[in-house]
């Protein structure tokens, strides 16, 4: 593959993560507003006059955005034409393009005609499906299948029914954290784990239910994902792409909790809390990647039965084919 695409590559993965970021922080430092009810100018004016702190944060998220979608739609395009006999590449390449036209779509309506928290709350996770569809086309456009021989990977149902589960189970954590921002109900809790951890009452009102119930749900993936790590290294230390997967994955649904915790401790710290959307992000990069893998092993059982076959017929012709010696 030509040097050039990967490096355009990786390009558009790296502003896909900013704009992702970039997103964090408008919601985080409340700058949703930040340009007033206009949209794609800012307060109505293509050159602003008046500069506030939030103007710039959201101006600057808008302009990334808009250079990211330009990005992803070229990549896409080279995608499809280099890379479209790979099945997944041109399904990755409208998804890619797709979810982030959306994700633009739905930012501009918040700003025009407002949006309740609970919409809101899906804008991460649709911005979280785009960059990965741009994460795994660039894995395949460096052909990372072959480093570790994937093509031979046959995943069994055990382990899909993980790889899967853990995904789907991923964009709930994601809902709900973003809703814990959209609501600001981060700090609504002043201990962790524990909305207050001399008390085992339940939560008193919407905000710490939501708040306690994104705790939930985090500490339920990361149980469930150290179980499969657990499993991986005892049973998949062979197949080091699942059993590197299921590492990398502990590890950053590990970061990813402790940089919640710590968002808590710190009082909603902004580089901590822009560390804990990254987290989360590699995250389900990582495991997007494990369901691609996936999503391939019946077709690699298949091409392994075929071989077999092929070998215990060739080798069952060859027998014929010897010559005997009559006895004397």
């Amino acid at each position: 593959m030509k040097s050039s695409l990967k490096w355009f590559a990786v390009l558009t993965t790296i502003v896909m993560l900013f704009i992702l970021l970039g997103g964090a922080l408008v919601t985080k430092t409340d700058s949703g507003m930040g340009c007033g009810r206009s949209w794609p100018l800012c307060n109505g004016q293509l050159i602003p006059d008046k500069i506030t702190i939030e103007l710039v944060i959201e101006l600057s998220h808008r302009l990334v955005s808009g250079a990211g979608g330009f990005l992803v739609l070229i990549l896409s395009y080279l995608s499809w034409k280099k890379i479209g006999h790979i099945r997944e590449a041109r399904f990755l390449s409208v998804l890619s393009f797709g979810f982030l036209l959306l994700q633009g779509l739905i930012g501009a309506a918040a700003v025009i005609w407002s949006q309740s928290d609970f919409v809101l709350a899906l804008h991460f996770g649709i911005s979280l499906i785009s960059f990965a569809a741009v994460f795994l086309l660039t894995l395949l456009i460096f052909e990372v299948d072959k480093k570790f021989e994937a093509e031979k990977l046959i995943v069994d149902k055990r382990m899909k029914f993980h790889i899967i589960g853990v995904l789907i189970f991923c964009l709930v954590v994601v809902y709900t954290g973003a809703l814990v921002r959209h609501t600001e109900s981060s700090l609504i809790c002043k201990d962790w784990p524990l909305c207050v951890n001399d008390s085992l009452a339940l939560p008193s009102n919407l905000y710490e239910w939501i708040q306690m119930g994104h705790r939930a749900i985090a500490g339920a993936i990361f149980i469930w994902v150290s179980y499969v790590a657990y499993i991986a290294k005892k049973h998949y230390k062979n197949q080091k792409v699942l059993y590197g997967g299921w590492m990398a994955a502990f590890i950053l649904v590990f970061l990813q909790v402790t940089a919640g915790a710590l968002i808590i401790f710190s009082r909603q710290n902004l580089y901590i809390a822009l560390t804990h959307a990254l987290f989360i992000a590699c995250f389900f990069g990582v495991m997007s990647y494990l369901m691609l893998l996936t999503s391939r092993s019946k077709k690699n059982a298949l091409a392994k039965q075929k071989r077999n076959s092929t070998h215990t017929v060739k080798g069952q012709d060859e027998k014929d084919i010897t010559p005997t010696v009559p006895a004397r």
